[in-house]
């Protein structure tokens, strides 16, 4: 009998479902403008948190691709805290090449994994006959392990090798943004010569596009360090990509803290003049960074469908007053004040409905433009879909209980009289 008294209800929700629509086609611009509130509304909340959502993914592929194990040696360019504590400063500022190159051949020796020294310089303009790049491209000097170590990706001919590095070859892999600067579409960059400064440098290998800005990767071109280093200065850093087990990485951390301590000459009583960057930890910082700028998002995109919410109240009480006689009508020839009030809810679901899926939409246009911008992959936001069609349920029934709940307490002979 429950199963029988479901089905005899089910024709009174299509019909209220109708009446719904009906009231929706005879009020066009009105119900047009409220679907536009809604879907604004569900825009900015979808819209932001898919693009939020498409960043982390792009954060998180980057930290992959390098590998969340692996850190980072570099300068220490700050003070230690310490108050008054003066300790002596046996180092420069910066980390020497024959620092790094010791570090690196013990840390291998030792067969806990690889380690790539290198420095940076720009900003910088690439030259190739009459063509010339941006000036804030930037060379890299390398060893034959930073492009593994940085997680890039060799799309045309090879990456720098031990024979460049022994040999100071000048050679370069360069960027895929560089190379679509420097060399037109159908032209093959292999073997061809460009110049960085006046020094000219064959171009051995291109990298894959990378999803990231322009002065990124794309725009840059790697040299032997062997080659690099007599014209250009600056301090080194070692990426150190460890072969360990997760167990053993902390005590990995520790022995590389302590023999780049023993390179450096520092006996225990000083402090390390040199600071590490680990990716795990800068992974979780990123991670809760990009949960903040989701929240905050949230919040905007909540407040923007409140407003929403609250127009679609307003429009709702409107349709009441204006509607007195009809509901008077219905009442009279015998519809409950329950049926009326569903009329009115089912009302203002609908409404929030389909301001719902014009949101769902433009929300996911947002996100695709976003990840177009930016050269990430763009993200299906199922949970936020799910998210936004519950949000738009809750939205309806709230903004429509007060006007329905108004219309069913009407007096039909009052409701009747109404002009």
């Amino acid at each position: 009998m429950k199963g029988l008294k479901g089905v005899r209800i089910s024709p009174l929700v299509r019909e209220n479902i109708k009446v719904a629509l009906r009231s929706i086609r005879n009020n066009r611009l009105r119900s047009v403008l409220t679907i536009l509130m809604v879907a604004v509304g569900i825009t900015s909340l979808l819209g932001i948190l898919t693009a939020t959502d498409t960043v982390k993914k792009q954060v998180s592929d980057s930290f992959d691709a390098m590998g969340s194990r692996s850190f980072y040696i570099r300068a220490q360019y700050y003070a230690p805290t310490g108050g008054d504590k003066h300790t002596r400063k046996r180092n420069n500022q910066s980390i020497s090449y024959f620092q790094a190159k010791s570090f690196k051949d013990l840390f291998e020796t030792q067969k806990k994994g690889t380690a790539s020294i290198f420095t940076a310089q720009s900003p910088l303009t690439f030259k190739r006959g009459d063509k010339s790049s941006n000036p804030n491209c930037t060379l890299v000097l390398s060893d034959e392990n930073f492009v593994t170590m940085r997680g890039f990706t060799i799309e045309k001919g090879r990456d720098l090798n031990i024979r460049d590095l022994e040999e100071a070859s000048a050679v370069c892999v360069i960027g895929h943004g560089l190379a679509a600067k420097l060399f037109d579409r159908k032209e093959d960059p292999l073997s061809s010569v460009i110049t960085a400064n006046g020094v000219s440098y064959r171009v051995v290998g291109v990298m894959k596009e990378m999803s990231s800005q322009s002065q990124g990767p794309n725009d840059m071109a790697i040299i032997p360090v062997t080659n690099g280093r007599a014209r250009f200065s600056g301090s080194y850093t070692i990426g150190i990509k460890p072969s360990v087990s997760r167990d053993e990485l902390s005590d990995t951390y520790a022995e590389a803290e302590m023999m780049f301590r023993s390179i450096r000459r520092l006996s225990p009583q000083d402090e390390s003049d040199f600071t590490i960057m680990y990716n795990e930890t800068m992974a979780k910082s990123a991670t809760k960074t990009m949960g903040t700028i989701t929240l905050i998002a949230g919040i905007i995109g909540l407040i923007t469908l409140l407003g929403a919410a609250i127009g679609l109240m307003n429009i709702m009480l409107v349709s009441v007053k204006e509607r007195t006689s009809e509901i008077g009508v219905r009442k009279a020839i015998g519809a409950s004040a329950k049926i009326i009030r569903h009329q009115f809810l089912y009302e203002s679901i609908v409404i929030a409905q389909i301001g719902c899926i014009i949101g769902i939409v433009l929300g996911i246009i947002v996100g695709l433009i976003v990840a177009k911008l930016i050269q990430g992959t763009f993200v299906m936001p199922w949970f936020w879909i799910f998210a936004a069609v519950a949000t738009c349920v809750l939205v309806g029934v709230a903004s429509g209980y007060l006007p329905a709940r108004k219309a069913a307490a009407l007096d039909p002979i009052e409701a009747l009289r109404y002009e």
